[in-house]
């Protein structure tokens, strides 16, 4: 557990005293002169912290980097499941918005009314000039494509900032001192409450809601678990957290794609954002799949969990010394 500590003492650490010293601070204004897209990348350097403390943690203990859980089992049987990765945070962010608008039809607007306004405004604030709506409409229309292609690639540096931390050590760190389901729900909350300071000044749930932000909290604590069960999965059938860096860019790149249809901007804790319950609800049935194979697997002595690192007592010199035993 010693390693387990220090990587999440070091995590959170950096990332809450960042955020609290620099985001909140460009997020609320009190910095001038920060255009918003230097406030987007400001927040999103956050993602780079779990990485930074799986480098100390490795260093610190004398670890080193054997099993770093980046490099696949081979090509041909990862690929389905990189496949998977990339294209099924898409599908599932369509399947869950499709049951949302089913059941709650009159939020459903396929000429995007809402979001043209929306866009209109921040361009004449801006000082742009006025674009037609049908123009305005196949622009919106034209990204979503790009997003389900590309955003994946275009995440993988931010992604992996993460990924490599939570998918890559935390989680089979974790295994090896828990069974698989228990796993996933304590590092799933861990992860949700990591990103605790951002959902409190109102990313992914906003600030007006009843019991703000413990209720929002909770929230991402419970979407946290969704989506570790699916990004853990890509990587145990991989062997590579490099899957999980590609679903969680895939689904940073597209989750928004469902409010463009949205009549009123849903509500966050339903949808049809997969933040959710309902908008997420794809999300929620492939996960409990997910979690029941691997719990099946585990049961069966067939759960391949890659390795993060060495055991607890083990350091780097350790190691070599045992391989030169062994070869003398």
């Amino acid at each position: 557990m010693k390693r387990i500590a220090i990587f999440l003492a070091v995590t959170f650490a950096l990332t809450w005293a960042y955020e609290f010293g620099v985001v909140y601070p460009a997020s609320s204004g009190a910095l001038t002169g920060i255009p918003p897209v230097a406030t987007q990348f400001i927040t999103g350097a956050a993602m780079f912290f779990p990485a930074i403390g799986v480098l100390v943690t490795r260093l610190v203990t004398g670890e080193g980097f054997k099993n770093s859980a980046i490099k696949p089992r081979g090509f041909k049987k990862p690929l389905p499941w990189f496949l998977v990765a990339w294209f099924g945070p898409p599908a599932l962010v369509c399947a869950g918005a499709a049951v949302y608008f089913l059941a709650f039809p009159h939020d459903f607007d396929p000429s995007m009314s809402l979001m043209l306004t929306a866009v209109q405004q921040q361009a004449e604030a801006a000082g742009g000039v006025q674009v037609p709506a049908d123009m305005l409409r196949s622009m919106l229309l034209a990204q979503l494509p790009f997003a389900i292609f590309l955003a994946p690639a275009l995440n993988i540096l931010t992604t992996f900032g993460e990924e490599w931390g939570w998918r890559g050590y935390l989680v089979p760190k974790m295994s090896t001192k828990l069974r698989i389901v228990p796993t996933l729900l304590v590092t799933g909350v861990i992860w949700g409450l990591w990103h605790a300071p951002l959902t409190a000044i109102g990313h992914n749930y906003g600030t007006d809601y009843l019991g703000w932000p413990v209720t929002g909290i909770l929230a991402m604590c419970g979407f946290c678990i969704v989506m570790g069960i699916f990004l853990t999965y890509v990587t145990v059938r991989t062997g590579s957290c490099l899957a999980a860096a590609i679903g969680h860019g895939a689904l940073n790149g597209f989750v928004s794609a469902a409010v463009l249809f949205s009549a009123t901007g849903g509500n966050p804790f339903v949808g049809p954002l997969s933040t959710g319950i309902v908008g997420g609800s794809a999300f929620i049935v492939v996960a409990a799949f997910m979690l029941w194979d691997l719990h099946r697997r585990e049961k069966a002595g067939t759960l391949d969990m890659p390795k993060a690192g060495l055991p607890d007592d083990a350091t780097r010199d350790d190691h070599t010394r045992e391989t030169k035993g062994s070869s003398s």
